[in-house]
């Protein structure tokens, strides 16, 4: 019985070691992809925002702006916003803008 106990003893003492490696090697494994990222790309501000700071304009986007036809495919398909860059708001109401104008036959 005495050998069981150091045995038994022995291994848990090598998996203690091989927990301990492991956990070395989890910790440098994530530096790792941390340093091979790609670097964060700058965040795009919304156009439309811009325009409202400069002018000092309301939150509104006219159907009849030229510049819908900048966020509309081909087919007529309203970019979603990660294409667009506009924040929510703004992506609200020029799709309210572009739906208006497609009824009217501008776009």
């Amino acid at each position: 019985m005495g050998e069981n106990l150091s045995t038994r003893e022995v291994i848990e003492e090598l998996s203690r070691q091989e927990n301990k490696a492991n956990k070395k090697n989890a910790s440098e494994n994530t530096e790792e992809r941390k340093e091979k990222r790609a670097p964060r790309q700058k965040r795009r501000v919304c156009a439309f925002c811009m325009e409202k700071d400069e002018a000092k304009r309301p939150l509104y986007i006219d159907y009849k702006d030229s510049r819908l036809k900048k966020y509309v495919s081909e087919g007529g398909k309203i970019f979603p916003r990660r294409q667009t860059g506009l924040c929510a708001a703004h992506q609200r109401e020029l799709a309210r803008a572009v739906k208006v104008a497609k009824s009217m036959g501008l776009l």
